[in-house]
């Protein structure tokens, strides 16, 4: 367990601070209105936006240790993994808290971004793939 928590900051701490953001931003902080607030779906943009870029980070990290892919691990921690981590946050809002409510909205827009940031991981992967065969 010990070795493991070492790996996982060692490799991927990036990707370990955007959880931690993402939870605490979820269930801790009350948003403030802004001047943005006017713009037609800003927070499911949001949603898609925090997800997708936490993913991608996961993925480029990933990219980073790893020669190869893992379809299995991906498909697990890269996809169905944040996809539930959310649901249990939009629970955890509507049921836990007091200031934040879940919605099936928040959900689609979480599941989409971490979808988008499979596309964007398999793309870096591609790019990645053909700049290691020119050398």
């Amino acid at each position: 367990m010990k070795y493991r928590i070492k790996y996982l900051l060692k490799h991927y701490p990036l990707t370990l601070l955007c959880l931690a953001l993402v939870w605490y931003l979820s269930l801790f902080i009350v948003m403030p209105e802004t001047p943005m607030d006017d713009v037609p779906f800003i927070d499911k943009w949001t949603h898609l936006v925090m997800y997708g870029g936490t993913c991608t980070v996961m993925w480029i990290e990933y990219l980073r240790c790893h020669d190869r892919l893992n379809g299995w691990k991906l498909f697990l921690l890269a996809w169905l993994g944040p996809i539930l981590m959310s649901g249990l946050l939009e629970l955890l809002q509507k049921y836990c808290t007091t200031t934040r409510q879940g919605e099936w909205l928040d959900f689609a827009a979480n599941s989409t971004g971490v979808t988008l940031a499979v596309g964007i991981g398999l793309m870096i992967w591609k790019i990645k793939g053909s700049l290691s065969k020119e050398k």
